[in-house]
């Protein structure tokens, strides 16, 4: 493992180590856009003066079945970046990301997902669906409403789940893919598979929201749940209540409860999808392998379910990096060390 050490022009920027996973070697790049940038030139940094707190006014866009509300930063005619969030999480996991991105040129688009902020479903009719098939078609969705043909992804919990999903049923579509946590596509036969105590115990809210119990619980006191589960999956990011309340305030959406429930309880076979998804769902249970340039993250203090990077790493058939982010960082790596995010959707572009 090589560390990269902070760049003199940068000295905010929080140590990373970036770690070659299976002999393949990362190199420090200064947050340089390489494909869109004028040849030969030279390294262009990005210098972070002030930490970001907030996104221009956000957009609405139908998209489906949903009106999505997402954040945009950047040039209309920049070369695209989507990034998206998980569970118990919002688009300000990336409010520091978007910002160092778009000054490079990049136009960055953060949507909600389903069940969270200001995207609502079109009908009323709808099922709330929360499987993975349904989650990542709304990101194809959101292309074709915004008419944009690729555009590099980048994610994390059932971000990264969607992102690895779309990147393997629609290459096409994606110029390259960023994913916390690397391969995160599975089926409901493989979610029937029991695992070694320990593991288990980690999924303990999994088991909490097959009940009806759980269920009410969650409802109820959704604020302190994803609180915990906050310090549960990052248990050296001392985040302040304000950070966490900003979070938060997206989880009030009518439909959060519903998506949530449905999404845990599919996984387990206890909750039915729809047909309209089965034929992606059959084609996701082969794990289908991932060709496009890829680099995936791990934080060294991630304290939620993960697979190791050894499990999945013959699953990225392209161009592949893999980096082990220290310092303590957990789960939501974007929101930890944004730069070392940032730093990776710019490598993975140029991969």
């Amino acid at each position: 493992m090589d560390k990269l050490a902070p760049a003199p022009f940068d000295p905010l920027r929080r140590k990373m180590l970036a770690t070659a996973a299976l002999g393949v070697a990362a190199a420090p790049l200064g947050l340089v856009r390489g494909a869109h940038a004028a040849p030969a030139s030279p390294a262009t940094p990005l210098v972070r003066r002030a930490q970001a707190t907030a996104f221009a006014p956000l957009k609405t866009v139908r998209a489906g079945l949903l009106d999505v509300e997402y954040a945009e930063a950047g040039p209309a005619n920049g070369p695209v970046v989507i990034l998206l969030h998980g569970w118990p999480y919002d688009i300000y996991s990336y409010v520091e990301v978007t910002p160092m991105l778009a000054k490079l040129g990049y136009r960055v688009l953060v949507p909600f997902l389903r069940g969270y902020g200001g995207t609502r479903f079109v009908s009323g009719d709808t099922l709330r669906n929360g499987q993975p098939s349904a989650l990542a078609e709304d990101v194809v969705q959101f292309m074709d409403a915004l008419r944009i043909r690729t555009a590099v992804l980048g994610g994390f919990d059932w971000g990264a789940r969607s992102a690895d999903i779309v990147a393997a049923l629609w290459p096409e579509r994606v110029k390259a893919l960023v994913a916390v946590s690397g391969y995160l596509i599975g089926s409901q036969a493989a979610g029937q598979a029991p695992l070694p105590p320990e593991a288990e115990l980690q999924w303990w809210y999994q088991f909490y929201f097959a009940t009806e119990r759980g269920r009410a619980g969650y409802d109820r006191n959704r604020h302190d749940f994803a609180k915990l589960i906050w310090k549960l999956a990052s248990p050296k990011w001392n985040f302040d209540d304000a950070t966490f309340d900003r979070s938060a305030a997206s989880f009030a959406n009518d439909d959060h409860v519903d998506i949530v429930i449905h999404n845990y309880r599919w996984r387990l076979g206890l909750a039915q999808g729809e047909a309209k998804y089965d034929a992606l769902e059959s084609r996701l249970a082969q794990a289908p392998s991932i060709g496009v340039p890829t680099i995936t993250m791990e934080g060294d203090a991630n304290g939620a379910p993960h697979p190791p990077p050894e499990a999945y790493a013959k699953r990225f058939t392209g161009k592949y990096e893999h980096r082990l982010i220290t310092g303590g960082i957990g789960h939501n790596l974007p929101q930890e060390d944004p730069y070392a995010f940032a730093q990776a959707i710019v490598d993975a572009d140029r991969l």
